[in-house]
């Protein structure tokens, strides 16, 4: 297919935002490019793992290479809905009420190890995931058009986590999963240690995108073509989730949405102007998998949510 676009100046910046990456952490090759596919969409990202995986280190990353604003949010059990959000405090000078910000004002918001609030302090994130806007006491404080929260929980196996809402979860456009690294990767990273290269130090990191670049990027998401069989493969992979007999909760419109600008965004990243049947089934399995909710039957068999929507996927005929 012709291209349509030129995507140039758009491929140069991109391999340099991964060779930047690459220069800290090592491996994660896809999760990377997963990343930046939710970042160039316009959405937000759930990073899960266990310690040490490098999590909070490529979240911290990606958003120094972004000229944008950053803040950064531990969760804690004790944390409070003011302590992310912001509060008014009284003025004696003027006798008003003055709004001091909280974290979440940022073009993009570090949340770590996100499972580690309760309930009401998750609820808090709820209008500003969706609506890019925060009301208190009557008053809306919109966000900018970058905002992207990048949010990274340990498993809920772990003491100390709280399973997330999941009002809250099908916010996050993906969710991505950090493993173990290869035998390779593991020399390749004792090897920069032992040469004294300080992996997680980012103080000598420059951006390397302005906020305005990246903006521009994603307005080239409306000029990607998409096939209307690809629209209709869409669709038939989302109600195969409702359908299913192993989901107990399948995914919602705001799923299939998120799945078509993954689509279009995983593209851009591989140099096309045009989606493949292929970018939406790499991409399915992180927009899906924390969305659904199996039943207890499925549980009890050992079924995951990954397992579940890969299974769907195969059972929904390819486009040609």
């Amino acid at each position: 297919m012709e291209e349509r676009i030129n995507l140039t100046a758009f491929a140069e910046k991109i391999e340099t935002l991964r060779k930047a990456i690459a220069e800290v952490v090592v491996g994660q090759s896809e999760t990377v490019d997963l990343l930046l596919t939710a970042i160039l969409a316009g959405g937000h990202v759930l990073i899960e793992g266990v310690p040490g995986v490098a999590k909070t280190l490529t979240a911290r990353l990606v958003a120094r290479l972004i000229d944008a604003r950053f803040s950064r949010v531990q969760f804690t059990p004790d944390l409070m809905p003011s302590d992310v959000l912001g509060t008014n405090v009284f003025n004696m000078q003027t006798s008003a009420f003055d709004f001091h910000r909280g974290p979440v004002f940022a073009d993009i918001v570090l949340v770590d190890e996100i499972n580690r609030a309760p309930a009401k302090t998750q609820a808090a994130l709820f209008e500003v995931m969706e609506e890019r806007q925060v009301t208190l006491d009557g008053v809306t404080h919109p966000m900018g058009p970058l905002y992207t929260i990048l949010a990274t929980q340990n498993p809920v196996e772990q003491e100390g986590t709280y399973k997330l809402p999941e009002a809250q979860t099908d916010r996050f456009m993906m969710k991505l999963t950090m493993g173990y690294p290869t035998v390779d990767e593991e020399v390749e990273i004792l090897r920069r240690h032992h040469e004294n290269r300080q992996l997680t130090t980012l103080d000598d990191v420059r951006p390397v995108i302005a906020k305005d670049e990246l903006l521009a990027m994603r307005s080239l998401l409306d000029e990607v073509f998409v096939d209307p069989a690809l629209l209709r493969y869409i669709a038939d992979i989302i109600v195969q989730t409702r359908q299913s007999k192993a989901v107990f909760l399948g995914a919602s419109p705001r799923a299939s949405v998120a799945l078509l600008q993954a689509s279009k965004a995983y593209a851009l990243l591989q140099g096309r102007d045009f989606v493949t049947p292929d970018d939406v089934r790499l991409v399915a399995p992180s927009v899906l998998q924390h969305r659904l909710v199996l039943t207890a039957e499925a549980e009890m068999e050992g079924i995951t949510p990954l397992k579940a929507v890969q299974r769907l996927i195969e059972k929904v005929e390819v486009p040609k």
